[in-house]
């Protein structure tokens, strides 16, 4: 992250804040990013979340791009990006008011943990102890419990950049917490930047060992929710997946998408393969089969109507693909009905399940250990 040049912090509870400076810009090819010099702009604001209070950050680039966090379940509620034509647009789906988050059984827009995906009867052992953890997708334990990161109010602060805005959030989960052992300390960045990437960075510390897998849990629709997504078209740089059973939990084996739906290696749309696959896709797709520190483009995701590209990059072994099928038309924001494949979910992470699975990259993070997980979204048009 770009954060060892800090002037300034917004600490403004209460109040509406409003800060703005200009930068030089170096130029860049995309059409998307040809202006020299960009303003930078943020508002911080306090909110209500039932009877507490969330900080609520604002940033604007000054390049069409726009993103807006809670500190409440670290949640992105709205990203604001150009299309070909320079018309800017909210991209992902989420509530009207931050107290609606309150609510988020979709997980939009949140920040996953201590475990993202799911963990197969919420049971794991770890040096011979079995650890039950909150069951909350039937029998299973889902992104973190009942109540995980998605619920929980962070620490947050406003820092600049060199040519970067910075929200800087912090959370302790204690021993015990939705089952979990040991006191798990999470920082966790976002970092809008003048050339339209928005960058996330994990970094947690134990002082037991535990088991952490961290992402973030946005659902993107490239035309502003004009359309569902099935028309988009989606590259995924995996050559396998994982297969799961009936209850969405991988059977263990690593499987080559090669001759399948899953095979994303080349642009396919969405909509063109998803009737074979019972129940859409909701999978995980191996990037690499273990763990590195390298940084690697994991997926693309382009809609030829508004010319938007995402890239998603990452240093996580794997990234799930969710194409949204669990919503269900029961949230509608601004006339906008949230029905099935209205948007899709792009996941870095480690594999579902591999607490119960020794062939899976470890989730086990030691006293000592720093849990590191980059995460970041590039916006282009074409």
């Amino acid at each position: 992250m770009t954060n060892n040049k800090i002037t300034t912090t917004a600490r403004m509870l209460g109040l509406l804040a409003f800060i703005s400076w200009s930068c030089s810009a170096p130029k860049t090819e995309e059409k998307n990013m040809i202006q020299e010099t960009i303003n930078f702009k943020v508002k911080v604001q306090e909110v209500s979340v039932g009877d507490k209070k969330a900080k609520l950050f604002q940033l604007d680039n000054g390049n069409g791009m726009e993103v807006e966090i809670s500190s409440f379940g670290g949640i992105i509620s709205k990203l604001i990006v150009p299309d070909r034509n320079g018309k800017s647009e909210n991209i992902v789906l989420g509530y009207e008011k931050i107290a609606d988050y309150d609510n988020n059984d979709y997980y939009f827009g949140a920040a996953i943990g201590r475990f993202g995906n799911r963990i197969a009867q919420g049971t794991f052992e770890l040096d011979g102890n079995t650890y039950q953890l909150a069951t909350n997708d039937g029998e299973n334990h889902l992104h973190g419990g009942l109540a995980g990161f998605n619920r929980v109010f962070w620490d947050a602060e406003y820092m600049e950049g060199d040519e970067s805005m910075i929200v800087k959030m912090t959370y302790t989960s204690p021993d015990g917490e939705e089952g979990y052992p040991g006191n798990l300390k999470t920082t966790l960045t976002f970092e809008l930047t003048s050339d339209n990437k928005l960058l996330l960075e994990f970094a947690s510390e134990t002082d037991q060992p535990t088991i952490v897998n961290l992402t973030h849990h946005g659902y993107f629709n490239l035309s502003g929710m004009k359309e569902d997504i099935l028309g988009h078209e989606l590259t995924i740089h995996a050559p396998k997946y994982t297969p799961v059973d009936a209850e969405l939990i991988p059977t263990g084996e690593l499987k080559a998408v090669a001759g399948t739906p899953f095979d994303f290696t080349s642009p396919h749309l969405i909509g063109a393969r998803i009737g074979e696959v019972p129940g859409g896709y909701d999978h995980n797709f191996v990037v690499k089969e273990a763990h590195s520190e390298e940084l690697v483009k994991m997926a693309e995701l382009y809609h030829e109507s508004s010319g938007r590209l995402m890239e998603v990059h990452a240093d996580s072994p794997a990234v799930q693909f969710y194409s949204g099928n669990f919503l269900d038309g029961k949230v509608t924001i601004n006339g906008v009905n949230y029905k099935q494949y209205m948007g899709l979910c792009l996941e870095p992470q480690t594999f579902p399940n591999a607490p119960n699975e020794p062939t899976f990259p470890s989730a086990r993070l030691n006293p000592g250990e720093l849990y590191s997980h980059k995460i970041q979204y590039h916006f282009k048009v074409k």
